[in-house]
């Protein structure tokens, strides 16, 4: 498998964040928080299944220098196999989109499932030879690992663990038939009405970010409990939601400092900063380095 990633020409070039966590198993991530569609390309070989979940948004692959696409959408997942002949990944990302996707050698998938190699249609003694491709729904047991893989802020020294932990976890709740074996593991987000709130909540936080609602006002306003709002905002997207909030802004203070339009007062204006000592020292905290020195390291 190469690790090399090509170039698109007229298209914004982007790239995957890459993690092996196991022989033969490679977790992608990729944020597209831009205006513009973004391209991934990853030269895959045949010995690799791939899994692919759109947790928001929507992307679309493309096979055979572009004569046939695929589109995945939103809370939706593909599977695609073939061993017959290589599967590189061509991907387009439209903006605001979220790509996981896990990649994992036939070997290492059979030794997962030899057991129960029955039970999962395209490992039969019929099927396992056969090209396969599938999509499906992201269930909300699933959305809240996926989440936690993209939105990951833990200790780097344990990503690779952490990553290897949620990438069985994510195949074993694909695999399952039924969702009732996570009723106990997530009883809140059985329902999907409460996980459609909790998006709407992150939402609302986005679109007010330089004066969001009070926990109290965002629970009111989406028609939660303030203890179901902690609770469900943790579990879909790994974090509380003033810990999100403040890495979204940061990032957004980030992108605006690039662009070179915005000097440091404005830039911590827009994201809700009343002064500039305030977003300087939440810069820092995030970045490790002052927003000034951050400009000045953009031009050497």
């Amino acid at each position: 498998m190469s690790n090399d990633f090509e170039s698109v020409k007229n298209v914004a070039r982007s790239s995957f964040n890459e993690t092996k966590v196991d022989e033969g198993v490679i977790i992608l991530t990729h944020k597209n928080e831009s205006s513009k569609n973004q391209i991934l390309v990853k030269d895959i070989d045949s010995d690799y299944i791939q899994f692919h979940f759109c947790v928001k948004g929507s992307s679309q692959f493309s096979f055979n220098a572009g004569h046939y696409r695929l589109d995945i959408l939103e809370e939706n997942s593909l599977l695609l196999y073939n061993p017959t002949r290589d599967l590189p990944i061509n991907l387009v990302v439209n903006p605001d989109s979220w790509m996981v996707s896990i990649l994992i050698s036939i070997k290492k998938f059979h030794g997962l499932f030899s057991q129960e190699a029955g039970y999962i249609t395209f490992l039969s003694k019929d099927n396992r030879d056969k090209k396969y491709y599938k999509d499906g729904v992201i269930s909300p047991s699933m959305a809240i690992v996926i989440n936690q893989l993209i939105n990951f802020n833990l200790n780097k020294f344990i990503k690779p663990l952490y990553f290897k932990g949620k990438a069985y976890e994510l195949l074993s709740l694909y695999f399952n038939r039924s969702e009732d074996a996570n009723i106990e593991q997530c009883p809140f987000l059985v329902d999907e009405t409460n996980v459609t709130k909790i998006r709407t909540a992150k939402d609302i936080i986005i679109s007010k970010m330089a004066e969001p609602p009070t926990l109290v006002e965002l629970a009111d306003e989406i028609g939660l409990s303030l203890k179901k709002l902690k609770e469900g905002f943790k579990q879909i997207y790994g974090d509380s939601v003033f810990s999100f909030l403040f890495d979204y802004k940061m990032e957004v203070s980030r992108k605006l400092l690039e662009s070179g339009n915005h000097n440091v007062n404005e830039v911590g204006l827009k994201v809700g900063y009343s002064t500039s000592s305030h977003f300087i020292a939440a810069f820092k905290k995030k970045y490790g380095t002052t927003p000034k020195k951050y400009i000045m390291s953009l031009s050497q």
